[in-house]
């Protein structure tokens, strides 16, 4: 089965809004993530194993509204005993640890649009649209919001550059770039 990126007819390169004039280190980049492996591992309730140890690919899981990463892998944390797992690997024979009495995966690769948002102005944007107080955020926390109405995830990548990954359900990833990119014409930005 081969992958179809839910913003290939949505997301169009170049230059956008009020980009004239403006050094391009200032302008937002907004890029699609796509080809990425998307784990969601839950511990049921009555499990009494000890998450402490386990790791997958050599991350371990994350701490409360935090993430944990290397150079493949990142898992956020997404409530209690609920972490996303992210890789450019294939991490399925990983995901064994997670045995079907304590654990419940699910692969949700295909059920995300993530967009990625980088430059100084990229707190701005979101703060348009979510009622979060983002700016108190900073580069390994994760937090669960909504924008314009649509509800993500976001996972705060780095702080210099400012990086922002948002997640949202594929089904509103078209309404969900539209309401990122309208909000970051004010500002200039550059699709790649």
């Amino acid at each position: 089965m081969s992958s179809i990126s839910s913003l290939k007819n949505i997301h169009k390169l170049g230059l956008f809004g009020n980009y004239i004039d403006k050094n391009e280190n200032k302008i937002i980049k907004i890029k699609e993530i796509k080809n990425i492996n998307l784990f969601q591992v839950v511990k049921y309730k009555n499990s009494i194993k000890n998450i402490s140890n386990l790791e997958i690919d050599g991350v371990k899981l994350s701490e409360t509204l935090k993430t944990s990463n290397n150079l493949s892998t990142r898992i956020i944390w997404m409530g209690p005993n609920n972490w996303y797992i992210f890789s450019i690997k294939d991490i399925t024979k990983h995901l064994k640890i997670f045995n079907e009495t304590d654990f419940a995966v699910t692969d949700l690769s295909q059920s995300r649009s993530i967009i990625e948002l980088e430059g100084d102005m990229a707190y701005e944007v979101l703060k348009k649209g979510s009622p979060l107080d983002i700016s108190k955020l900073k580069a390994g926390d994760c937090a669960n919001t909504v924008y314009n109405g649509i509800t993500i995830t976001l996972d705060f990548i780095s702080k210099d550059p400012n990086i922002i990954r948002i997640f949202g359900l594929r089904s509103f990833g078209e309404s969900l770039y539209h309401s990122i990119t309208d909000s970051s014409l004010e500002f200039g930005y550059k699709s790649v």
